[in-house]
């Protein structure tokens, strides 16, 4: 039996008293030697297409919403061409995704939007010319669009835009770190935690960020029966100093 699973193990001494972001900074710089920062962004997509792909992605696997998002890229010559389309073979493209009969008519009703107010012009370039915070508000001003949604769009497309997705891994390890509280959902946890970032950080150590915590949750701090005996940042978490300190 290893030792996480009895709760057995020398307690480090604890520094999870810290000010949150402090905490933040030291975890950040743990987690970055563990994972190797600078992490490569996995892609680089226009602003529009990534949000197409963002919005494929919500509760699905990468491999499936990967797939999906190739099928509409072969299908439809452009995002026009999506937006116009018949319903039913933008269904039949995205077939892949959990829940395809609700992101089909979506993403078709989301293109329709933006091209609505940008007078046709669908390109979503010029939110690279907007301050963070007023990009994400466009964004999520439109239907089905979330936080999530509007950092990843701004992050992770070629406009490099340092704002802050929170995914459920990520959101599970700041929980318990005790960067947010409990009562903070996940929606309102992209605020609380960009907050504890330095202002002057860019876009590569932003994105670095999400993905060493993403990372630490799909490999050590995992839903049940997390690894807390071997987890780098042990010292700097009471949750799991009192899950290995409960009797056994």
């Amino acid at each position: 039996m290893r030792q996480e699973e009895h709760l057995a193990v020398e307690l480090p001494e604890s520094l999870s008293s810290l000010p949150p972001r402090e905490k933040m900074l030291r975890v950040h710089e743990r987690l970055c030697a563990v994972y190797g920062c600078p992490i490569p962004f996995f892609h680089e997509l226009d602003p529009l297409s990534e949000l197409v792909s963002a919005l494929l992605s919500h509760r699905t696997r990468n491999r499936d919403s990967g797939r999906a998002f190739r099928e509409l890229r072969e299908r439809f010559p452009t995002w026009e061409a999506v937006r116009d389309a018949p319903l039913a073979a933008v269904l039949e493209a995205v077939a892949p995704v959990t829940w395809p009969e609700q992101k089909a008519p979506r993403i078709q009703a989301v293109l329709r939007e933006i091209s609505a107010r940008r007078g046709g012009d669908m390109a979503l370039d010029f939110l690279g010319e907007m301050q963070v915070p007023q990009a994400r508000a466009w964004l999520e001003s439109l239907t089905g669009v979330g936080p999530k949604t509007s950092a990843a769009v701004l992050l992770f497309s070629r406009l490099r835009r340092p704002a802050l997705p929170v995914d459920s891994h990520h959101y599970r390890v700041a929980l318990r770190l005790g960067l947010i509280s409990p009562r903070v959902t996940v929606g309102r946890s992209h605020e609380r935690l960009a907050a504890l970032l330095p202002p002057g950080w860019d876009a590569q150590q932003v994105y670095d960020h999400h993905e060493v915590l993403m990372l630490h949750g799909q490999r050590c701090c995992f839903y049940v029966a997390p690894a807390c005996g071997r987890c780098p940042v042990l010292d700097l978490c009471t949750w799991g100093q009192q899950r290995l300190g409960a009797p056994g």
